[in-house]
């Protein structure tokens, strides 16, 4: 695309968003010959593990850059003129639609040449508070609220959906730069690779579960609940701001006495309050679960996933 229409298009979409365009080209212009100088393709990811499988994938040949800051929650997510703008000019725009509705509208206003949707490449499914490992492959409609149709976003926390959404990044990048076609087939494999036997860590490491029921604060792990034969019984639905009833409540007081449950998990990023209180009530330990929608410096998705399985095994008592 040349200088010219890549101003047109971010002018189009700053319009369309009721902002003042002429600020915009100037910085997109010059970051877009940035680009250009050094070779490399241009991806924007809506967020961490978006931006994590695009780094994996397109190692050298790539400049990635996420839209969700570090510690920002996903799920709130506003999009400056400059990041709209971001999106017209990338060479691989790497979202996931319905997560963040944001993203959708500027992903639609900007019209980015080349897109990666993660929803495209692992079958979303509706699930409720409370997802039993089970039901595997059945539709959860209670509650239900996320990406897609209504489906529940968080697949990336589990491995083999993760590993088809590598496949399906890989694939895109390649279309967008056909030149290093063999450099991201070899790594979309080794990431594959990597996923499938986190999948086997997994499935030892729970192996041996004295219980299977696992109380969140926020029900991002269903995905994880089915592919390991877990119970998650979360407080509060996919949105993580969502507030409890008193019934919900007392569902779970129910949930944490039949199920055996010693910990209640909160979110590090997020407030402790409800998993304290509730965990104070039961007289239960509290305990951190990632939903891995951001990670901290030194971090990265197979670290923090292992620290997610430590502590699943000291809850579950499979040490």
């Amino acid at each position: 695309m040349n200088a010219s229409c890549r101003l047109i298009r971010v002018l189009a979409a700053a319009t369309a968003l009721g902002v003042g365009g002429l600020a915009l080209t100037a910085c997109t212009s010059d970051s877009a010959a940035d680009e250009e100088a050094n070779g490399k393709v241009d991806v924007v990811a809506s967020f961490y593990p978006l931006q994590y499988v695009a780094q994996q994938i397109g190692g050298e040949h790539v400049e990635t850059e996420s839209l969700t800051k570090p510690g920002t929650e996903p799920h709130d997510l506003e999009l400056s003129p400059q990041q709209t703008g971001r999106l017209s000019d990338a060479g691989l725009v790497v979202y996931l639609k319905g997560l963040q509705p944001a993203v959708d509208e500027g992903v639609q206003q900007a019209e980015p040449e080349h897109v990666a949707d993660a929803s495209s490449y692992a079958t979303l499914e509706k699930h409720s508070t409370d997802v039993h490992g089970e039901d595997h492959g059945k539709h959860h409609s209670h509650d239900a609220a996320g990406a897609g149709q209504g489906g529940d976003p968080h697949v990336w926390l589990d491995p083999l959906r993760y590993a088809q959404i590598a496949k399906g990044v890989g694939k895109e990048l390649a279309e967008a730069d056909p030149s290093h076609k063999k450099d991201y087939a070899k790594n979309t494999e080794t990431l594959v690779q990597r996923l499938h036997s986190l999948d086997k860590e997994f499935k030892k490491g729970l192996a041996r579960k004295k219980t299977d029921t696992f109380i969140t604060t926020h029900a991002a792990f269903g995905y994880l609940a089915e592919r390991y034969g877990l119970h998650q019984a979360a407080v509060s639905g996919i949105d993580p701001d969502s507030e409890p009833s008193g019934a919900r409540m007392k569902q779970l007081h129910k949930t944490a006495k039949a199920g055996r449950v010693d910990t209640v998990f909160f979110e590090s990023s997020a407030s402790d309050k409800t998993a304290r209180t509730l965990a104070g009530d039961l007289n239960l330990k509290t305990g951190v679960l990632s939903p891995l929608e951001s990670v901290k410096k030194n971090e990265d998705y197979f670290s923090v996933m292992h620290q997610n399985l430590f502590s699943l095994q000291n809850a579950l008592g499979a040490n």
